[in-house]
């Protein structure tokens, strides 16, 4: 299936994946938002479950085993082209997830791939609605660890 000008929307996902007062990031080598900063993740594969892919995806963009806690958003990534018509079209299963292996390396898909302080977030080039969420997350998990 094309990526670019697809027939119909493309299944995705992306992880948060927080350490501390850190959230894990990659640089993304290719469109859409190439040289961008967001969060680790990508395509589901055919006969893939959305949590089979977030481990998967993880695991090959950074090099580390995550498991997914919670299901947190799912979110519809529209870009159209100068003409309106729909040049990316993402159906985005956005995933919090735990580190449980490995060692952070990016790989071909990443340029860069790093634990940021979330206090640092605004710094780079990402998406605002990305910052939004990722600093959303954050504030959510530090409240619900609170109460426990």
């Amino acid at each position: 299936m094309r990526r670019e000008y697809p027939e119909r929307p493309i299944a995705g996902v992306a992880a948060v994946i927080l350490r501390g007062n850190e959230v894990l990031l990659t640089r993304r080598r290719n469109p859409p938002g190439e040289g961008l900063w967001g969060l680790p993740g990508g395509v589901v594969e055919l006969g893939e479950t959305v949590r089979e892919a977030i481990v998967r995806e993880v695991r090959e963009e950074c090099g580390i085993e995550v498991e997914p806690i919670k299901l947190l958003e799912v979110y519809d990534s529209i870009v159209r082209d100068e003409e309106g018509r729909v040049r990316y079209h993402y159906i985005l299963s956005e995933f919090l997830c735990r580190v449980v292996g490995g060692s952070l390396k990016p790989s071909s898909d990443a340029l860069e791939a790093r634990w940021v302080p979330l206090e640092k977030l605004e710094e780079l080039p990402m998406g605002r609605g990305t910052l939004r969420f990722i600093m959303r997350t954050a504030a959510e998990e530090r409240a619900s660890s609170s109460e426990t």
